[in-house]
């Protein structure tokens, strides 16, 4: 079997290891989901499962399999009108020593709310390129217009038409 994409449901306990294990196998993409309050907490919190699993590893060796594997983190919030919303789109660098390092590409800015109680928000680039626009476009994944004009592709770029 050759799957193309693998996706967990929800981590929350030792199968965080074997979805870490399958990410670091060379797929075009995964993903899951764990609850935690930050991107930042978010690590923690699969480091801690992964140590779950009873398996006996370095935890700087789950932090570089976690850098190896993870691109993106999409934290979604539930605001104060009740409202679940992407508060933060942060992507994974790599790793300074034992640090798994980080940056916040897209934030939800709050404004104020409506007289009715609703959050009044807009989500906005911090100004960070991502990294991860170089693999890409060089793998000519077809992007939104909203994105390729903040981030412009390289000249000669051609999105695949699959």
């Amino acid at each position: 079997m050759r799957p193309e994409r693998i996706v967990v449901g929800e981590c929350r306990g030792g199968e965080a290891l074997d979805m870490l294990q399958a990410m670091n196998t060379g797929h075009d993409g995964s993903m899951t989901t764990l609850h935690a309050n930050t991107p930042r907490d978010a690590l923690a919190r699969l480091e801690t499962l992964v140590l779950m699993a009873g398996v006996d590893l370095p935890v700087r060796a789950i932090r570089q399999q976690v850098a190896g594997a993870i691109n993106i983190i999409c934290q979604l919030n539930r605001l104060r009108d009740g409202s679940r919303k992407v508060t933060s789109i942060t992507e994974i660098v790599g790793m300074e020593q034992d640090v798994i390092t980080m940056q916040e590409i897209f934030a939800l800015e709050q404004k104020g709310a409506t007289q009715e109680g609703k959050v009044i928000a807009s989500f906005q680039p911090t100004g960070l390129r991502p990294k991860i626009l170089d693999r890409i476009f060089s793998q000519g994944i077809p992007l939104p217009k909203e994105i390729t004009a903040l981030f412009p592709p390289p000249p000669g770029y051609k999105p695949s038409t699959k």
